[in-house]
């Protein structure tokens, strides 16, 4: 099953992916027992969602909705650097024993088909093509084994990347979460439907030319690990997001270097999820 979050008529609402272009909003059925996508996780109703959906009678066109990222209120997003060998091996970094791990911010994202901004401050906007993981069931030291079983889906995600922001300092947080840099959609694909360790394929176009493309047996810290590790120093809630890292082919060390730039169309996809596409513009300052 494919769940989004949406904007009905300015309000906040979640839904089932019906087909390709038909959606079920959930929320007359499940609103008053959760509000949004994140406490339907939380309150383990995804498969009553499932089973509503298959009787659902009633459908929004899907080109109609305005959507949300994926989760828009997630209590925490954790990102992994550095997980691909040939992307360690273009920046020149070591591989670490553990996950490099980094935090981004809500407002740091955005939806599917919704723009990606360029702010004034820096045009050194980079692409990071990633699969994003939402936490179904929460928990403390999860162990490798018992990882599958505490994911609800699976996204596509763009960790776009203000570099120079990003290597000012040892630490990337700045670069990281500029205001709507990082996209994050269009839907969360159930885990019911992506078999555990199922090998998938990760592919960045921007205006059509594949930039980056790898597959997750390539990373270097596997999902299991990354849950184990994450929840060993902080509990996993339901809702919160995990994204696993970007394989080799950023901009940022290409020669000549790529940037994203206005009217630029940036495309992540994940064979098992679907497309993920964002536009580029640039920031509007109010005087």
């Amino acid at each position: 099953m494919k769940l989004i979050s949406f904007e009905l008529n300015g309000v906040p609402s979640y839904g089932a992916v019906v087909g390709t272009d038909k959606v079920v909003d959930l929320t007359p059925l499940f609103g008053a027992r959760a509000a949004d996508l994140k406490a339907l996780i939380a309150q383990n109703l995804v498969a009553e969602a499932s089973q509503a959906a298959a009787k659902a009678t009633a459908f929004l066109a899907l080109d109609d909705l305005n959507l949300l990222p994926v989760i828009p209120n997630p209590g925490q997003i954790f990102c992994i650097g550095l997980n691909y060998g040939e992307h360690v091996r273009e920046t020149g970094k070591q591989v670490t024993e553990s996950p490099v791990i980094f935090i981004r911010v809500n407002d740091s994202q955005v939806a599917h088909n919704q723009d990606i901004v360029r702010p004034p401050e820096s045009h050194r906007l980079d692409y990071e093509g990633e699969i994003a993981i939402v936490i179904g069931k929460g928990g403390r030291r999860i162990s490798e084994a018992d990882s599958w079983d505490h994911i609800a889906g699976y996204a596509c995600y763009n960790d776009g990347s203000i570099r120079d922001w990003q290597v000012a300092t040892s630490q990337w947080a700045p670069g990281k979460n500029f205001w709507r840099t990082g996209g994050f959609g269009p839907w969360m694909v159930t885990s019911d439907e992506i078999a555990p360790n199922q090998n998938m394929r990760l592919t960045t176009r921007l205006n059509g030319q594949v930039m980056q493309e790898a597959t997750t047996d390539m990373m270097l810290h596997s999902i299991p690990r990354q849950i184990a590790y994450i929840s060993t120093f902080i509990p996993l809630q339901p809702g919160d997001v995990i994204v696993t890292g970007t394989p080799g082919g950023v901009g940022n060390k290409r020669e000549p270097q790529v940037f994203m730039k206005p009217g630029d169309v940036v495309e992540i996809e994940v064979d098992a999820v679907g497309i993920l596409r964002n536009g580029i513009r640039d920031e509007v300052i109010n005087a």
